[in-house]
């Protein structure tokens, strides 16, 4: 493959891309993980025709081969298997020195995003800067970029949307078809966080659901699935997601599942709810705003009692559209 000339490469998007019709390019997406960052990238394929290419983690291929006609999906692993060819526009949303180094071997007309300059330093173009001004490698340092980021109010898609010259408009996420398990009820939980955020898991899940079935409803524990497609079928397969800022909540909103989202430690504001979420914020968010450490206090903040209204009334519109479907 040839070496692009990435150095200079914020040339604004807004001037090469319209506001209004799709745009007709040849695309390269590099979106690896986490998994539920790819899912809330999927919008963008509601905007770009002709023939897109996405570089993404392997265990995320299963929820982007076959999702539209003009897209390809390669894995990091086998990313020797990426067309040699050259790019309209490289959209880069991974913020490492390996994804840089590896764009460098790729022709491209325009990049977005992250990249690596002539002194082997991660850079990121000027039209992704509303976006990677927040990011790990904000020009700012870190410190600065989460205090810029608890003052923002505007969601991922729209940050993303804008620096590429679109008008983010709620262009649902785009997932594959499900492999059913059989699970259902009216309330799943994901109470996973994982050990990146460990203050992401709330500490009354158990009580939670104690009292939900104490009112005659089938509460389900999300259980760990060999695929995101079984993981999908599950969350898709109750009337309501109770769960923090998470991949079963980035399936819920790309299900037109009710969920219920506590914020413990990261931004309620990046999420766009699509008129289906509500968001329960901890009163302590400031103070622990992606703080990777672990406090009691952070997972203990928000009540039980609050939660319960919450998904009492996500139920309630739940079945009020049901009813109105029964009724045409």
């Amino acid at each position: 493959m040839h070496r692009s000339v990435l150095e200079g490469a914020g040339v604004s998007r807004s001037q090469q891309l319209s506001r209004g019709p799709k745009v007709f390019m040849n695309v390269l997406i590099v979106k690896l993980g986490a998994t539920g960052d790819v899912v809330r990238t999927t919008p963008l394929l509601g905007r770009l025709d002709d023939q897109i290419t996405w570089l993404t983690a392997a265990k995320n291929t299963v929820l982007l081969e076959n999702l539209t006609d003009n897209l390809r999906c390669f894995s990091w692993e086998k990313r020797q298997l990426v067309p040699d060819i050259r790019y309209d526009l490289i959209i880069n949303l991974e913020d490492t020195l390996d994804v840089g180094l590896y764009l460098k071997t790729l022709q491209t007309t325009q990049l977005f995003g992250a990249y690596v300059n002539s002194q082997n330093n991660l850079r990121y173009t000027n039209d992704s800067r509303r976006w990677f001004d927040l990011s790990l490698i904000s020009a700012y340092g870190r410190e600065q970029a989460d205090k810029v980021k608890l003052k923002n109010r505007r969601t991922y898609q729209e940050l993303v949307f804008d620096g590429l010259g679109f008008r983010f408009g709620g262009e649902p996420y785009l997932l594959p078809a499900a492999i059913e398990t059989g699970l259902s009820g009216d309330v799943a939980i994901a109470a996973d966080a994982g050990p990146i955020w460990p203050m992401k898991k709330w500490a009354y899940y158990e009580a939670l659901k104690h009292r939900l079935e104490g009112r005659g409803l089938t509460v389900n524990v999300l259980p760990e699935r060999p695929s995101l497609l079984e993981h999908l079928s599950d969350v898709r397969n109750h009337r309501c997601l109770v769960g923090g800022d998470s991949l079963p909540m980035h399936l819920a909103l790309g299900t037109a599942t009710r969920c219920v989202t506590l914020f413990n430690c990261t931004s309620p504001w990046e999420i766009h709810d699509y008129g289906i979420q509500t968001k329960i914020v901890s009163p302590l968010l400031e103070e622990f705003f992606y703080k990777r450490g672990y406090d009691n206090r952070a997972t203990t903040a928000i009540t039980v009692d609050e939660v319960l209204g919450a998904v009492m009334t996500q139920l309630e519109a739940a079945s009020q559209v049901a009813n109105r479907i029964t009724v045409k």
